[in-house]
């Protein structure tokens, strides 16, 4: 990496070519959760002697996008996106993220007066997930509604827009994760909601890093982030002591469960891989 000159060039680009981006999923929120990251893009810059840009998506298929094109170098990441960047686009994990616990887990949802006890009832339903690439909204509930028929499925912007449907009654059952489900449940304080099924536990989120990144430049950004004042640590929410967790056993979790992409927007939706129904 070349030093930032102290000349008079009006070629930034070429002063400071480096250039990394800095990707974050928020639901909307804009600055709010958008803030907590900014001084840490501001030390990762000075401390890399790169260019740093901090880009939120809205919601994890913006994320996925994103991913898949490589555009993010640094990449907050939660477990469903996790899961694909590392065993799909070859990201690596440096970091476990606070706030995502080994207790994290997806919950199906129905409105207490309903009659359905167990998930095969929910078979000719209509169910509520989340976005493409999200684990607690998407792939984990498809895991465990896996071998049902389905109505319809309706696929919710945020988790709080799960439980404004199934408050309205236009979604019989609805999946999100347990921390969403405690955050936004005191807000439908007419409805009264009932856990269906509640998820094995999902691995924490965690930091990614590009395949794209150059190897030492790699290591400037690992070392600068373990090193980094906890102000900064804790506004990002990353745990540089802890642990990163293991995927291998949820990336296969997910690899079931993509084949069945071609049929979640049909109606009805039939939750089998055709592989295995033609066989």
């Amino acid at each position: 990496m070349g030093l930032v000159g102290t000349g008079c060039s009006n070629k930034q680009e070429d002063i400071n070519s480096e250039k990394l981006t800095v990707g974050v999923v928020s639901y909307g929120e804009g600055a709010v959760s958008i803030d907590k990251y900014e001084r840490f893009k501001d030390y990762i810059a000075r401390q890399t002697q790169s260019i740093v840009e901090l880009e939120p998506a809205y919601n994890e298929l913006q994320a996925l996008e994103q991913i898949q094109r490589q555009n993010w170098e640094i990449v907050f990441a939660p477990p469903g996106l996790a899961a694909i960047a590392i065993s799909k686009e070859l990201y690596t994990p440096l970091f476990s993220m606070e706030g995502t616990s080994r207790r994290q887990r997806s919950l199906l949802i129905v409105r207490d007066e309903k009659p359905i006890k167990k998930i095969a009832e929910l078979a000719n339903k209509t169910v509520a997930l989340g976005i493409l690439g999200s684990a607690t909204g998407y792939y984990v509930p498809l895991y465990d509604l896996y071998g049902l028929t389905l109505a319809q499925i309706r696929f919710a912007p945020t988790p709080k827009t799960v439980l404004q449907w199934l408050s309205e009654g236009s979604v019989d059952a609805g999946a999100l994760s347990q921390t969403d489900f405690e955050l936004y449940q005191r807000e439908f304080s007419t409805t009264k909601f009932r856990i269906l099924h509640t998820s094995r536990s999902i691995p924490s989120a965690v930091v990614l890093l590009a395949p794209t990144v150059e190897r030492n430049q790699q290591q400037q950004i690992q070392k600068a982030m373990n090193q980094a004042p906890g102000d900064i640590v804790a506004d990002a929410g990353y745990i540089p002591t802890a642990p990163v967790p293991n995927y291998e056993q949820f990336i296969k979790i997910i690899d079931k469960v993509r084949p069945l992409e071609a049929q979640v927007k049909k109606t009805p939706a039939v939750l089998l891989d055709q592989k295995s129904t033609s066989q």
